[in-house]
C-alpha cells in the first residue's frame, strides 16, 4: 500500500509528520493543513503561553471547515510517549485523560490531527479544581456589531480595574470579544463563575440596553456577557488560535489602546504571523499579573441578596439559589411566544427550514423583526447542531401560527 504523503516539520528538537499536508482546510481562503501547520509554528511561543500547560480539548475538522466537526475529549489512544495527558474530572462524573501542550511539537502533533482552534480549560494541569483565568465572553445580540462590543469592553475594563484585577483583550475570532482576567489559584470554579456573574450585573447596570446578563436569548438586548462560560467543563478559543471561518480569522489579542480602532477581520492566519513579528504580544504580560477575587466577590454577595443566582448551563446540577430553570416562552404565563421552526447538524439546513417556514406563513413573517429569528448553536453529544427559533411577540395574536413539527427535525442524539 503506498504511503500518504506528507510533510515534516521540526519543533522542539523533534520531527513532527504532517500527514495530507495539501488536504483544503479553509475552501474560501484556500488554506491547507500545512498552511495551518506553518502558521502554528510561526506563533508556537505566545499560542502555548495562553492554551499551554492546560487540559485540551480537541475541536477537529478532518474534512475542513465546511463540513461536520467533532469534539474530542479524550487524548487518542494511539499517540507518542511525548504526548503529555492529565486526568479531569467532569460535573457528569465521568473521567477523561486530555492532551496538555508544553512545546511547538506537541501542538503540531495535534493540528495534524485537523485541530484547528485550541480549546483549554481556565485550570493548570497541576491543579484541576482552582482557575487562574476568569474569561468575560462578550456575543453580540441582533442589531449590535463591533462598535458596540468596544463600548461595552471598555466598561468591562473599568470594572475590572476598580475591582484591583486588569484585563486582558482579544478578539474572539468570530463576532465577538473575550477579555481574559489572571486570577491567583485560590478559588473554585463556583466562585470564579460568581465573579464573572457580578461583572456581567455590574455592566448590564452601567450600560442597560447596551449590555445584558440575561441568559435566556429571548430576554436579551444588547451585547452578552456570557458568564457560564466560567462554569466547570467550559472551553473558549484561546488567543492566537486560527477560527474555524471562513477567512482563516485569528483571536488575536489586542492592547486597549487598539480596541476601539481594530477591524477583526485583519487578523488572519496569513496576517498575524508577520504583525507578531513586528509588534510582539500585546497579551504577554498576563501571568505577572494575576489578581484576587475578594473584591468581586463582595460585589456577588451584594446582588445575590436582591437578584439570588443567574440560570446555569442545563446539563449542570440544579443550583440552592438558582431561578427556576424553565425558558420564559414555556412558562404558565410566556414573556414571550417562541416556536421552533428548524433543527438541523449544519446552520444552512435550519436556515432553508426557516425561509420555507416564512413561506407557509408569510402574513406573520411580515411581522418579523430581526432580533425576534433566534439561531442557537447546540452542544451534541460529540459536535454542534442549529436550533432555529421564532418570537411571535410583533404578531398579533389572532395572526399567530401554531407550533408545527420542525422542518428538519435533526435529532442529535439519536444513534444509527
Amino acid at each position: 500500500m503506498a504511503r500518504s504523503k506528507q510533510t515534516v516539520l521540526e519543533a522542539a528538537g523533534r520531527e513532527v509528520a504532517i500527514t495530507n499536508p495539501d488536504k483544503v482546510l479553509f475552501p474560501a481562503a484556500g488554506h491547507s493543513k500545512l498552511d495551518l501547520a506553518r502558521y502554528y509554528l510561526a506563533v508556537a511561543g505566545p499560542a502555548l503561553a495562553g492554551a499551554g500547560g492546560r487540559p485540551l480539548v480537541l475541536k477537529r475538522y478532518v474534512n475542513g471547515i465546511d463540513q461536520e466537526f467533532f469534539y474530542q475529549k479524550r487524548a487518542p489512544e494511539k499517540r507518542p510517549d511525548w504526548i503529555e495527558t492529565v486526568e479531569l474530572k467532569f460535573p457528569s462524573g465521568r473521567t477523561a485523560h486530555e492532551i496538555v501542550l508544553r512545546d511547538a511539537a506537541q501542538l503540531l502533533w495535534i493540528v495534524n490531527l485537523a485541530t484547528i482552534d485550541l480549546h483549554p480549560h481556565p485550570v493548570r494541569a497541576e491543579d484541576l479544581d482552582h482557575p487562574d483565568e476568569l474569561r468575560v465572553d462578550l456575543d453580540p445580540g441582533t442589531g449590535f456589531g463591533w462598535s458596540e462590543i468596544c463600548q461595552v469592553a471598555m466598561i468591562v475594563r473599568a470594572v475590572l480595574t476598580e475591582h484591583g484585577l486588569t484585563g486582558w483583550p482579544k478578539t474572539s475570532g468570530s463576532r465577538g470579544m473575550h477579555v481574559n482576567v489572571r486570577l491567583e489559584p485560590r478559588w473554585g470554579f463556583d466562585d470564579v463563575r460568581r465573579a464573572a456573574l457580578a461583572i456581567a450585573r455590574e455592566v448590564e447596570r452601567r450600560a442597560p440596553g447596551l449590555a445584558t446578563s440575561r441568559w435566556w436569548k429571548e430576554e436579551r438586548q444588547g451585547i452578552f456577557l456570557d458568564y457560564n462560560q466560567n462554569a466547570k467543563d467550559r472551553t473558549v478559543a484561546s488567543a492566537w488560535s486560527v477560527r474555524p471561518v471562513a477567512d482563516a480569522r485569528v483571536s488575536m489579542p489586542l492592547g486597549w489602546d487598539e480596541v476601539a480602532g481594530s477591524d477583526p477581520s485583519a487578523f488572519t492566519l496569513a496576517t498575524v504571523p508577520n504583525m507578531l513579528a513586528e509588534r510582539g504580544d500585546p497579551a504577554a504580560g498576563i501571568d505577572g499579573a494575576p489578581g484576587s477575587l475578594e473584591s468581586l466577590l463582595a460585589l456577588a454577595a451584594e446582588q445575590e441578596e436582591t437578584q439570588g443566582d443567574a440560570p446555569w448551563p442545563p446539563h449542570y446540577e440544579k443550583q440552592a439559589n438558582e431561578p427556576p430553570r424553565v425558558n420564559p416562552s414555556r412558562r404558565r404565563q410566556p414573556i414571550h411566544p417562541l416556536v421552533v421552526v428548524s433543527k438541523a447538524a449544519k446552520e444552512a439546513d435550519a436556515q432553508a427550514g426557516l425561509e420555507r417556514w416564512k413561506l407557509r406563513h408569510p402574513e406573520a413573517a411580515a411581522h418579523l423583526e430581526p432580533a425576534d429569528i433566534l439561531v442557537d448553536s447546540m452542544r451534541g453529544r460529540h459536535t454542534t447542531w442549529t436550533r432555529i427559533r421564532v418570537n411571535l411577540r410583533h404578531v398579533p395574536e389572532a395572526e399567530r401560527p401554531a407550533e408545527e413539527p420542525p422542518d428538519p427535525d435533526y435529532d442529535p442524539w439519536h444513534r444509527d
